[in-house]
């Protein structure tokens, strides 16, 4: 370049660190959602009735079923929220934190032990507008989707609707151990 630059040692340390978290960001954006995403999904259909969907939620230890159509095209999910609320039981509010929901859960339970489980389909209770990603984002766009929509599960779909795979917040703290894992072994 031909000039000369008075560079102190701290300046030197700065941007070293600066090389390293624009690093870290540029690998993270090459960590595609198909690297990271579950696959095989369980879901269920529109006719599945909520208590088969509530079983299938507790025995496979999953918080949310995607709902699909006899194409296999997304057309919904079910939450244990959504479920929640089918029992008339309180459900996670925006302001709640976890506990309180917990406790609003139990204290309803403690007046009413007999609930029944509605019969009714999964389609009267599931939630319609869902959040997706393309199998070609990344785990920056992932992040900001849950962020933004304030969800802890980004299905993955192609571009006609058919489920590819999901990724959850829990998947998502695989990879930064992972990550973390490999960077300390180093």
């Amino acid at each position: 370049m031909g000039t000369l630059i008075d560079v102190a040692a701290q300046d030197v340390m700065t941007l070293a660190e600066r090389a390293e978290h624009f690093s870290r960001q540029r690998a993270n954006e090459s960590l595609s959602v198909t690297q990271i995403m579950s696959k095989p999904v369980r879901f269920v259909h529109p006719e599945t009735e909520m208590a088969e969907a509530a079983h299938l939620m507790v025995t496979e230890r999953i918080s949310g079923l995607p709902v699909v159509d006899d194409n296999d095209q997304l057309i919904g999910i079910i939450t244990e929220a959504d479920f929640l609320r089918g029992l008339g039981l309180p459900a996670h509010y925006p302001t709640h934190n976890v506990w309180q929901t917990l406790e609003a859960m139990f204290s309803h339970f403690a007046h009413q032990p007999q609930l029944e489980v509605p019969n009714d389909p999964v389609s009267a209770y599931m939630v319609r507008d869902v959040i997706c990603t393309l199998p070609d984002d990344n785990v920056n766009g992932v992040l900001e989707l849950m962020k933004r929509y304030q969800i802890k599960r980004v299905l993955v779909c192609d571009h006609d609707h058919h489920l590819l795979g999901v990724i959850t917040r829990s998947d998502l703290v695989r990879v930064f151990f992972d990550h973390y894992k490999v960077n300390n072994a180093k």
